[in-house]
C-alpha cells in the first residue's frame, strides 16, 4: 500500500519524503510509489533506452524515466509513469528544462509497467487521467504476460503479444520493437489467452 503524507498546496510542502523516494501528488497528498519489481523496471529499461535511441536519431524529442509531470497548470494530480516521452513540439529542444519537479509539460507517451503489487482499477483510472490531459498514447506493459496494451483513447487500444513487433504510432511513427526482445531473458509469453490485437468501440 501506498504511504501518504498531507501536501498544502497554499504552502512549501512539508514533510517532503525522503530525497531518494519516488512520489506523485494525488488530490494534494504526496503518495509514494511502491518498488518495481525486477522484471518490470527490467523491461522499463529496456523500453526507455530503445526510445531515446530512436527519438534522438531523429531528433524528435526527450525519453525520460520515472520523471513527476505536472499535467495540467492547476491540477493536484501529480504522476510519475515509468517512461515517457516529451517531443519538441511540446518542449522545445532549445527550452531549459526545469531543475525542479514537477516538469510542466504533458508527454505523448507515458508507460506504464505493472507489477504484480499493481491494483488493475488504480492503473485504469491513471491511463484515464493521462489521456485527457492531453497523453497521445499509453502503454500499460505486463513482463509476466509479454503483452502490451496501447491506449490512443478509452475506446480505441491495440494489442501486441509476444509475436509481434511493438510500434508507437501515431507518436513515434517508424519505431518498432520485436516483443521477444523487449521481454527476452525477463518475461515467459503467455501459454494461453492474449489481448485482442485490435480494439475500437464507439464513444
Amino acid at each position: 500500500m501506498s504511504s501518504v503524507i498531507t501536501w498544502d498546496p497554499a504552502a512549501p510542502p512539508r514533510p517532503v519524503p525522503p530525497e531518494d523516494a519516488l512520489y506523485e501528488i494525488v488530490d494534494g497528498q504526496y503518495e509514494e510509489l511502491p518498488p518495481m519489481s525486477t522484471q518490470a523496471s527490467i523491461v522499463a529499461s529496456r523500453l526507455v533506452v530503445k526510445l531515446s535511441v530512436f527519438a534522438e536519431g531523429h531528433r524528435l524529442g526527450e525519453v525520460v524515466a520515472e520523471t513527476l509531470f505536472g499535467l495540467t497548470p492547476k491540477s493536484r494530480r501529480k504522476h510519475r509513469p515509468d517512461g515517457a516521452f516529451v517531443s519538441y513540439k511540446r518542449w522545445p529542444e532549445d527550452r531549459p528544462a526545469p531543475t525542479t519537479d514537477p516538469w510542466p509539460v504533458v508527454p505523448e507517451l507515458a508507460i506504464e509497467v505493472i507489477s504484480p503489487n499493481d491494483v488493475a482499477e488504480s492503473v485504469q483510472e491513471k491511463v484515464k487521467e493521462y489521456l485527457e490531459a492531453g497523453v497521445r498514447l499509453v502503454w500499460l506493459v505486463y513482463p509476466r504476460l509479454g503483452w502490451v496494451v496501447a491506449y490512443e483513447s478509452m475506446h480505441k487500444m491495440r494489442g501486441f503479444t509476444i509475436a509481434d513487433d511493438l510500434d508507437a504510432d501515431p507518436v513515434l511513427s517508424g519505431f518498432r520493437l520485436p516483443m521477444r526482445e523487449l521481454f527476452s531473458g525477463a518475461a515467459a509469453p503467455p501459454t494461453n489467452g492474449a489481448p485482442a490485437t485490435e480494439t475500437e468501440s464507439a464513444p
